[in-house]
């Protein structure tokens, strides 16, 4: 996904959102009706204020209810909840990657027409689009405004997503996509590329210029709105992301001298060590997983334990990062970097 409990007197409420498939709908849960009527009613105030037309604005929020499964998905995403090797091994499958290289095969024109303008290598463009929607074939249908309302009236992650809120109805005021056919995952991520609001409104692009950047139907938009995506988050087309090695139980011991310095707005970056050059890691001990030394390329990197000391190690450069600003979750970003090393560029 591009691009995170009321108090009180407490109603218990079926809270079901009007069209949303079955294993979407939410059993009967407590919601404080008078305080979410009260939440709605700020958010309609607010929108007009910032110009979103009326119409738009009662359209987009008419019968809008909290839908308690979303709350519970919300505090059970398998990018925190399972091993790194389980979620990799759940993504990383033989069907995966020989769909993933026949549609690079099939789209090879348009993949390095894409890559010219962007500075993006193929391989990693596909691997997003593989991992968030299995390469357009997942479409995901519930209604964005209920997902995005009762996610802004949650309190875990409120301002993020009253901000999406707001990105939502731009889209909707500014002609972007119909209300009928704005729908999303249940976290509001859009699309093919799964773009939240904010994404959507910042890095879409209309690639083949038609007038409409589809990043629902049209795979050259798709293609292009996830390499703007990294392109604008520092992507370097002359790097690759890092690699597994081996990390020796003296350096294991003293990885707290690493720490990252400050706070970057993603806890994941936050929790790699320091970028050092490859030949100081090489000083440190670090090898390649069969042993061998790491490349001579004069750049830095970081070093990423997804599970923590014991477990698999990474030396990540740069373009790491950048998946990361897509999805903050080293899970994520891992996964989708082994599994652009496997579909490669062709």
């Amino acid at each position: 996904m591009a691009g995170t409990v009321p108090a009180g007197g407490v109603q218990t409420a079926a809270v079901t959102a009007p069209g949303a498939p079955a294993g979407q709908v939410a059993e009967a849960a407590a919601f404080n009706r008078k305080e979410f009527d009260a939440f709605l009613a700020e958010v309609r105030g607010e929108a007009l204020q910032k110009g979103i037309k009326a119409e738009v604005v009662n359209t987009a929020l008419a019968g809008v209810e909290p839908v308690m499964r979303i709350i519970e998905r919300d505090r059970n995403q398998a990018e925190f909840k399972l091993s790194f090797a389980t979620y990799r091994d759940r993504v990383i499958t033989p069907a995966n990657i020989s769909r993933g290289q026949k549609l690079r095969d099939d789209e090879q024109a348009l993949l390095r027409q894409v890559a010219q303008r962007y500075g993006v290598q193929p391989r990693f463009v596909l691997a997003i689009w593989g991992i968030e929607t299995r390469y357009g074939a997942v479409k995901a249908d519930v209604p964005l405004f209920h997902s995005l309302a009762t996610l802004a009236f949650d309190r875990r992650r409120s301002a993020y997503f009253r901000n999406e809120l707001f990105a939502a109805l731009t889209m909707l005021d500014r002609g972007y996509i119909d209300h009928g056919t704005m729908k999303g995952s249940w976290a509001g991520a859009m699309g093919q590329p799964q773009f939240m609001p904010s994404s959507y409104l910042a890095y879409a692009e209309d690639f083949d210029g038609d007038g409409k950047r589809d990043i629902w139907n049209n795979r050259a938009d798709v293609f292009a709105s996830i390499a703007n995506y990294l392109a604008k988050a520092g992507w370097n087309t002359a790097q690759t992301w890092g690699r597994e090695v081996k990390v020796p139980p003296a350096l294991q011991g003293r990885m707290g001298e690493f720490a990252r310095d400050g706070k970057s707005g993603c806890r994941a970056i936050d929790q790699m060590t320091k970028d050092l050059p490859i030949a100081e890691w090489e000083k440190l001990g670090v090898r390649r997983t069969d042993g061998g030394e790491l490349p001579k390329a004069q750049i830095s990197g970081a070093l990423v334990q997804p599970d923590g000391p014991g477990g698999a190690s990474f030396l990540v450069y740069g373009n790491y990062r950048s998946v990361l600003r897509y999805n903050c979750a080293h899970h994520y970003a891992l996964t989708v970097s082994l599994l652009a090393d496997r579909l490669g560029d062709g």
